[in-house]
């Protein structure tokens, strides 16, 4: 899952990030209201933590104007006020829900998770392509009875390509889901994990493979 945490408080923006990393979510963190809007407006996020008090744009204007563009990402706003009027612009303004600080990090998460269902992701324990299952808990990679423990990257690209079964994800796709959008990771960091994959699903001795259309993307095959 991808969160973006727009948050100024650097101790508090590193703790949610931190936070969304243990739950092993990826997280983009930016600290202004107005970066936040450019990263939020690319529609690539499943939820959006958003503080109230921003440099540059407060996350009132800021969700108006996502709402306005027809972002359509779920909005958490986490914020240290719990007046009862900020709590109803804010929904007012296009927020899904609302969180005063200081906050439980497991109630955080829970509520970001049911978030994601409204959105209609289903909550699975495993994922299986052809021959191959992998179990979303122990990143262990499965083929019949043997089995294989995928590294984090690994797991979150072949994660996308079960997701989407024989369609085709391009290289930015992926770096942006698993590096980040603001990560300085290039195609041949891609290409490297889907050969470290090519050859796990060799060691499984699986008959999938992982095709490739050159300048377009990739996609699994069997």
């Amino acid at each position: 899952m991808q969160i973006l945490i727009i948050e100024d408080e650097k101790h508090l923006a590193d703790a949610l990030g931190q936070i969304m990393k243990e739950a092993r979510y990826q997280a983009d963190i930016v600290c202004s209201g107005t970066d936040g809007f450019a990263y939020a407006s690319s529609g690539n996020y499943d939820v959006i933590v958003l503080d109230v008090m921003l440099p540059g744009m407060d996350g009132f204007e800021l969700v108006r104007r996502l709402r306005l563009a027809r972002i359509a990402t779920p909005v958490i706003m986490l914020t240290a006020l719990d007046d009862v009027k900020n709590k109803i612009a804010g929904l007012d303004f296009g927020a899904d829900d609302y969180m005063t600080k200081p906050f439980v990090p497991d109630e955080l998460l829970a509520r970001i998770r049911a978030l994601t269902r409204r959105q209609g992701e289903v909550i699975m324990q495993e994922m299986s392509f052809a021959d191959l299952t992998l179990n979303l808990s122990t990143n262990d990679l499965w083929c019949h009875e043997k089995s294989i423990h995928l590294g984090y990257k690994e797991f979150e690209i072949l994660k996308i390509l079960m997701a989407n079964p024989r369609m085709l994800i391009s290289k930015e796709t992926l770096i942006i889901k698993v590096w980040g959008m603001d990560s300085s990771a290039e195609d041949n960091n891609v290409e490297a994990y889907i050969s470290f994959l090519r050859k796990k699903f060799h060691y499984l001795d699986s008959r999938v493979t992982i095709g490739t259309v050159r300048k377009v993307g990739y996609r699994l095959e069997s």
